[in-house]
């Protein structure tokens, strides 16, 4: 076995293999099926923006007693050789008769028992990457072993950060902090906004980001109505609010958080918008506590934008953050997940300045034993103005 491991240490990978088979020995799976690009990574540190293609399905079998095995197409063997696993089988892929369902099989009947269970995530924001038909043909090939639920499993361990991982995220943020700081020098009335988006990811990577996987945001007269939408070439004018948010990444770890701007001076409604935004994130940095819920932190700052007056908008009020742009939990009202601490998060009320226009304001931090940590640096309280 390999001593070193990519971006973090042996033993920080073995403690995520060890705390994942302490919930499978809690649920009783005798192993832990993963597929997806975030949770490989986890596991063992494979790194790499080739999984945008859909050719090939790649797999890591977690075993009850022991190290993972990696079932992998034979063009990643080089980059997982230099991760911290033994135990690596390749096919040559894709084949489209026998895509590594018959290693996967095999794999699975040599490690679990006949009566035993094999785990996969299946709740919300997991999601299966192999063909299904394979899928089924595996299931076939394993029979009597059953397939259990792995969701709270997986959750339950990456939810909460090591200090190695909260390093990244936060180096992840301080790259966007510089880049959000510039912003002035590319954005201004008249400047068209596909441009400002091009100009805000080319200062990303300026600025250290490996990639930019996620950039959002929107402008439009004393508010914006929709910011997932691709930039068009409208420039931006007085009176506008310009909203960037970038899901940049560093050595695999990504922020989320975004920062408004005024085009010239903000009319008296959008201040008001962002002074309640700016309140209740305020209180939720000041009263959070590890064993409270989601669902009791989105109460906080839902309480508070009443309070102020406003009318909250925009859907939940911040998730989880970490490998990817978005992860559990989601602060809403429904979502009773237990807060705790080590688990990195984003605050991110939003309200609506007038019909159609809202604000939304987003900070990401760590909650600490006596509570949250900022990663990102504060956004100011009064709108930062642009030319």
């Amino acid at each position: 076995m390999l001593d070193t491991a990519p971006l973090f240490s042996v033993a920080e990978y073995r403690g995520r293999v060890t705390r994942l088979q302490d919930h499978m020995k809690t649920a009783q799976m005798d192993g832990l099926l993963l597929t997806t690009p975030a949770d490989i990574f986890y596991i063992t540190g494979f790194l790499t923006r080739f999984w945008e293609s859909p050719a090939r399905p790649w797999f890591i079998l977690v075993p009850a007693v022991g190290d993972p095995i990696a079932i992998i197409p034979s063009i990643g063997a080089a980059l997982m050789g230099q991760c911290w696993l033994d135990d690596m089988r390749t096919w040559d892929a894709p084949d489209p008769t026998d895509d590594g369902v018959s290693l996967l099989a095999d794999a699975i009947v040599e490690t679990i028992p006949p009566n035993g269970t094999l785990g996969l995530p299946m709740g919300l924001e997991t999601h299966l990457r192999m063909p299904l038909a394979d899928f089924e043909r595996v299931t076939t090939r394993i029979k009597p072993r059953r397939i259990v639920d792995a969701t709270a499993a997986v959750q339950r361990v990456r939810e909460v950060k090591s200090e190695a991982e909260i390093a990244k995220i936060k180096a992840t943020c301080e790259i966007a902090d510089r880049v959000f700081a510039r912003v002035p020098e590319f954005a201004a009335s008249g400047r068209p906004l596909d441009q400002v988006f091009r100009d805000f990811q080319i200062a990303l990577l300026q600025e250290g980001a490996d990639w930019v996987s996620y950039v959002a945001g929107g402008a439009g007269q004393g508010g914006y109505g929709d910011v997932i939408s691709p930039a068009t070439a409208q420039p931006l004018a007085k009176g506008d609010v310009l909203m960037l948010d970038t899901g940049a990444v560093k050595d695999g770890y990504f922020c989320d958080f975004d920062r408004n701007y005024s085009v010239g001076p903000p009319n008296a409604n959008l201040q008001r918008a962002q002074d309640a935004l700016f309140v209740a994130t305020e209180l939720a940095l000041e009263t959070l506590r590890p064993g409270m819920t989601a669902a009791d932190l989105y109460a906080i700052m839902m309480t508070s934008l009443d309070k102020s007056g406003a009318t909250a908008g925009g859907g939940r009020f911040g998730h989880g953050l970490g490998i990817t742009l978005t992860e559990w939990p989601s602060f809403t009202a429904k979502d009773t997940t237990p807060l705790r601490e080590g688990m990195v998060l984003t605050l991110e009320p939003g309200v609506e300045v007038s019909t159609g226009k809202f604000l939304v304001h987003e900070e990401n931090i760590v909650l600490r034993a006596n509570g949250p940590e900022l990663l990102s640096a504060r956004a100011p309280q009064e709108l930062p103005r642009l030319k």
